[in-house]
């Protein structure tokens, strides 16, 4: 058993807060990815465990107003830098010119998604020892049921070095999320009042009708067992 698998065992049942309190504990050299309502809740936790909260974002160039404004807010509102990665802008011309601005409707999402966020991503995750997340098992019915706590990030590990993806919100729920969100006054992306639950870029995101599962406004034209950005695409591996 790998130290990775016994921390896991030790940490499976515990509160995202002592999840998080242990992850600060093992890895100075680590940060939050920050998007969503849940990466919020992380925050609201994580800025009162250390004084070494680091936390980034992707801007893609295609998120909704609010989301840019939210991003701000978060910034002011713990008094706190949130580092902005871009993707390559040569990568995003060349995407452009040859299949214009809405070719994921056509050939699938990855090839944009690749572009605008998964290679930014590995290029901030390149610098890190370990990254957290707002996962959950109950996000994605298709490709997030087994989402472990902590594990060896199987899709940025590379040859020279294992990267560990801490999920401290994996045993959670949204309304848990939302409850925890309420009862400290975090702030959220006001999307959330129209409907929105799932927020990706503007593009490929919409609200949800009730009833409907959170991701079914995500990617809405693809298979439900494929909607991964590619941010968690270890997910579709271990799911496949």
């Amino acid at each position: 058993m790998t130290d990775i698998d016994q921390l896991q065992q030790e940490l499976t049942d515990q509160s995202p807060r002592a999840i998080l309190k242990a992850a600060f504990a093992r890895y100075d050299n680590i940060a939050i990815s920050f998007s969503g309502a849940e990466d919020v809740a992380l925050i609201e936790l994580a800025h009162k465990l250390t004084d070494n909260l680091r936390v980034f974002t992707l801007d893609t160039g295609r998120l909704h107003p609010e989301t840019y404004e939210f991003i701000d807010v978060v910034r002011k509102h713990y008094g706190i830098e949130i580092e902005v990665m871009f993707p390559d802008a040569t990568e995003v011309e060349d995407l452009v010119r040859r299949k214009g601005m809405f070719s994921f409707f056509e050939d699938g999402h990855s090839e944009c998604c690749g572009i605008r966020k998964v290679s930014p991503l590995r290029r901030k995750l390149a610098t890190v020892d370990a990254w957290i997340t707002g996962q959950r098992k109950d996000q994605s019915p298709g490709t997030r049921n087994n989402v472990p706590v902590v594990q060896v990030d199987p899709a940025f590990s590379t040859d020279d070095k294992t990267l560990i993806k801490f999920n401290p919100l994996a045993n959670w729920s949204s309304k848990e999320v939302w409850d925890y969100i309420r009862m400290t006054e975090a702030p959220y992306n006001k999307l959330h009042e129209k409907g929105f639950i799932s927020i990706g870029c503007q593009p490929c995101t919409r609200p949800v009708l009730p009833g409907q599962h959170e991701r079914e406004g995500r990617w809405w034209w693809e298979e439900a067992t494929k909607k991964e950005c590619g941010l968690h695409a270890g997910n579709i591996i271990a799911h496949d």
